[in-house]
Formats: C-alpha cells, sequence, structure tokens
C-alpha cells in the first residue's frame, strides 16, 4: 500500500482538479448538470482513481487504477475542448488546462510503464 499524497502525479492531477473546478464556475448556469459536472467528474476522477489505486495490494492492481485514471484525463482534455468551442472557456484557460491535463498524462504514462518494467523483472 503506497501514500497516494506523496507521488509527483497525484499532487499534480489534485491541482489539475482545483483549477478546473475554479475554471468551471465561470461556465454558463444552465451547464450545471451538463458540461460543468462532467469536466468536474473526469478532473477528480484522475486523483481520485490514483488514490483508490495505492490502496490496492500489487503494482498489477495500481497498474489498472493508472489506466482509468489516464482515460480520465483524456475524458477532461475533450470536454476542455468542447468548453472552448463553445466560447465558455477563454484560450489562455483552455491552454493552460490542457497543458497540465497532458503533462499528468505523461506522467501516468510513465509510472505505469515503470510498474510494468518493474513486474516483469520480478
Amino acid at each position: 500500500m503506497r501514500n497516494f499524497e506523496q507521488l509527483e502525479v497525484w499532487q499534480r492531477s489534485h491541482r489539475l482538479t482545483l483549477a478546473g473546478y475554479d475554471a468551471t464556475t465561470a461556465l454558463p448556469k444552465e451547464e450545471l448538470y451538463g458540461l460543468t459536472s462532467q469536466m468536474r467528474r473526469y478532473c477528480a476522477a484522475i486523483p481520485a482513481n490514483i488514490a483508490e489505486g495505492c490502496g490496492r495490494s500489487s503494482n498489477a492492481d495500481l497498474a489498472r487504477f493508472l489506466q482509468i485514471a489516464l482515460g480520465s484525463a483524456s475524458e477532461l482534455q475533450y470536454h476542455l475542448l468542447l468548453a472552448r468551442d463553445l466560447s465558455y472557456l477563454n484560450p489562455r484557460t483552455y491552454k493552460r488546462l490542457t497543458r497540465e491535463a497532458t503533462e499528468t498524462k505523461r506522467k501516468l504514462t510513465s509510472f505505469i510503464k515503470n510498474l510494468r518494467a518493474f513486474a516483469k523483472q520480478t
């Protein structure tokens, strides 16, 4: 069992979640149960899945939850793009959040590869 709060990828994804929640406050009220809810759900799913994976007993389980977090990050990127194209997010906010999501995905991918490489060695 790992302490997820010590993982750089979890810390980054948590900051992304906070920034995502902040950005969604500017979305129109009629999107509260639509795009706002979806974006917040995918933001929060990233660190939540990392945390859940850290609570599992095997590296294989952790890798599976990291993979789920990676999928949530991709879904978030689409919703950011949609919000930008609907003119709900300004280009600067879109760029900042997308850059953060992309870097989170890179770190998740690297972590997954390292876990799988370790598993092959043992």
